[in-house]
């Protein structure tokens, strides 16, 4: 599979996928992305031209869509929308992309016969109790709360629909919470520390107690190449690194790495049917595929990604003010 279509590449972690991909192997990639706010040519530069290129376009345009998908090996499908409030906001693009834009490259897989890897969230399962040992497994029912997480749960029903009833070759993956490089700054992870650069207070919903498993954005890469590699067609596999961590503990963690008080922040009103706890059991992955996270230690991990928001405010900066001034609006 030398030439990967790689939708939604400009995103956070489509973007992370391909510098992988890049660093790791010999394939080429052309990237198809909307480039819509969250998308960012900035974060594939530098990379070489001869192995990667940039079409801008719609996934859920066929006459776009159909002529990339016929000339790849392979098609692994990131693009989505996918920040919970903004669903929360103005659901409908979430159906246009999410549902209209996967059927789109199905039918354009099914038609050329090329493999399809489809990414997707541990939020179409729902959330667990804080205090329940539970993990998401991949036999756990969908229980979506959200327009976001409805509609990934939807494209995940399409893509098997389309393997049992048209032998589409595919396969899914549903990760925890990623974080790294190229995070739009909306997101909690680097919404906190580009506000602590900024010697801005964070805010954190509610009080905190939230859980979430967190996973670098390079091993999250490094699993969806071993699926696209070894999967079985057909299966789906849940990627995760046993980050579990509470996002009061985050932000203090954020905090304490910069050199500043723990208790530095803020507590906002909580965000309408916020998810408790994700947790993800990514034996079957593990066992099966040989997989294994590199980032084993979050703090580390965690310091690593400051860094990086640290060194490159250019890529940030033009999109933070206005971030800042939506929340604020929302006294968020």
């Amino acid at each position: 599979m030398s030439r990967l279509l790689v939708t939604g590449g400009a995103g956070f972690i489509g973007s992370n996928f391909v510098h992988h991909v890049i660093a790791h192997t010999d394939h080429t990639v052309t990237v198809l992305d909307k480039l819509t706010y969250a998308g960012n040519e900035a974060s594939l530069a530098g990379l070489p031209e001869d192995r990667v290129r940039l079409v801008v376009g719609d996934i859920a345009d066929a006459a776009v869509v159909d002529p990339l998908v016929a000339e790849a090996d392979a098609v692994v499908h990131y693009a989505a929308e996918s920040h919970n409030d903004n669903s929360l906001h103005d659901p409908r693009p979430f159906l246009d992309t999410n549902i209209i834009g996967t059927y789109t490259l199905l039918e354009a897989a099914r038609r050329y016969d090329v493999r399809f890897h489809h990414i997707s969230t541990d939020e179409v399962y729902g959330d667990l109790e804080l205090d329940d040992p539970a993990r998401f497994t991949e036999s756990t029912p969908y229980n979506p709360s959200s327009p976001y997480s409805s509609t990934k749960a939807g494209s995940d029903l399409l893509v098997r629909a389309w393997v049992r009833s048209f032998g589409v070759r595919a396969t899914i993956s549903n990760c925890s919470n990623n974080y790294g490089p190229y995070q739009h700054v909306e997101k909690f992870i680097p919404r906190q520390i580009t506000n602590v650069l900024r010697g801005i207070r964070p805010k954190l919903y509610g009080t905190g107690e939230n859980v979430r498993d967190w996973i670098h954005a390079d091993d999250h890469s490094s699993a969806v190449l071993t699926i696209l590699d070894k999967g079985e067609i057909g299966e789906t596999y849940l990627i995760g690194a046993d980050g579990e961590k509470d996002n009061k503990s985050v932000v203090e963690l954020i905090l304490q790495i910069t050199g500043n008080p723990t208790d530095a922040y803020d507590l906002v009103t909580d965000r309408p049917g916020h998810d408790l706890r994700y947790a993800i059991d990514s034996t079957k992955l593990r066992t099966e595929l040989g997989w294994k996270p590199t980032y084993g230690d979050f703090e580390s991990g965690l310091a690593a990604t400051i860094d990086w928001y640290r060194e490159n405010e250019a890529w940030w900066a033009p999109t933070k003010d206005g971030v800042e001034a939506f929340y604020a609006s929302k006294g968020q």
